[in-house]
This record gives C-alpha cells, structure tokens and sequence, in this order.
C-alpha cells in the first residue's frame, strides 16, 4: 500500500489513478462534512467537486501539503464560507433595489437595450426551470416568501427548498455566460432585472 504522502507526490506529477485514490479516499468524509456546513446536498456536492477540481488542476501544489486531510477540509471550509457571503451580498442587493422604480437615469441607450434583451433571455430561462422549481423560485423572489413558509405551502422540506433555490439560480447564471463581461457583472445585471420585474 501507497502512503498519502507517496499518493500525493504521484498525483503532483500528474498520476491520475493515485489522485482517483485519494479523491475516493476523502470524498465521502470531505462531502458529510460541507453538508453540515451548508445544510444542503447541492452545496455539499458542488464544493467537493470543486475541490478536487482545483487541486488537479493546482496538482504541482500537492507536494506542499504536509496533512491532505487538514488541507481540503481547510477548503472546504473557505468555500462554505465564500458561498454565505455571497448569498447574504445577493440577499442584501435585492433589499436594496426591491424599490428601484426604473431603470437608472444614467445608463446609455446601448446599455438600456442590452438590458431589455438580457431581460427577455431571463424571462425564457425561468420558464423553462422544471415546475415546482420554478414555484419555489417564484415565491422566494417575487413575494419574498421565506424559505420556511415555502417548505410549508409546498409540503416539502426547507432543505428541498433551499435545494431548489440553488439548482434555480445555478440554471439561470449558467443561460447568462452568454453574456460578456465578468460573472459578477452578469449576475449583478440579473439581480436588477428580476427586482425590475419579469
């Protein structure tokens, strides 16, 4: 048998069976630890994807671990934690323009006819969401429902709720890559057009 250390200097030289063994050899472990963070089985399997993606990918940093396991849940951790930011930063953009009558004074011709088409392209993409996710969305967006009453109307669990909104918005930036400019930009764009309304 491989120790971790051997596994690790193998898979820095870009050996993919001994980065399969120790992808198998954390995931389950790594995956129940993210899902206590985040509370759902889309984050958990998303940030262990993640994970291990950026490691094969950064492989040659592999040789500067001294503790693998201590190294991904560090990881996972981090990520766990950029993703509550950037849901409350998401949450807290909403708030902010929930009450923009229009659109900006500011904005030039171009960027306003930019903004109707990326409207339209929103409006299709969020009709095509599978029902109950699209119900789910709907609710949480345009009423502000909170994520508990949701669960309760619907019959379902908070945390199916919370999986919904995640596979919606996930759907939804992936229809707007089409779109130039950073992700930031694209989503904050987004975020104004569905507080503008759909």
């Amino acid at each position: 048998m491989q120790s971790e250390k051997e596994l690790l200097q193998l898979a820095a030289g870009g050996n993919e069976l001994a980065f399969t063994r120790l992808f198998h050899g954390y995931k389950y472990k790594l995956y129940g630890f993210v899902f206590r963070l985040t509370g759902t089985h889309v984050s958990a399997e998303d940030i262990v994807q993640d994970i291990f993606e950026k490691l094969w990918k950064d492989r040659e940093t592999l040789l500067q671990i001294d503790s693998f396991q201590s190294y991904i849940f560090r990881m996972a951790q981090n990520h766990a934690i950029n993703g509550f930011k950037r849901m409350a930063r998401e949450v807290t953009i909403l708030k902010q323009l929930a009450d923009a009558p229009a659109v900006p004074s500011s904005i030039t011709p171009q960027g306003s006819l930019a903004l109707k088409e990326t409207q339209e392209r929103l409006r299709n993409a969020i009709q095509q969401l599978p029902p109950q996710q699209k119900i789910v969305f709907l609710l949480s967006r345009e009423q502000g429902v909170k994520h508990e009453e949701i669960a309760r109307r619907l019959q379902i669990t908070t945390g199916t709720v919370k999986n919904h909104m995640i596979q919606a918005l996930r759907t939804l930036r992936k229809q707007m890559r089409h779109y130039p400019n950073s992700l930031d930009a694209i989503y904050f764009v987004m975020v104004l057009i569905m507080v503008w309304g759909t």
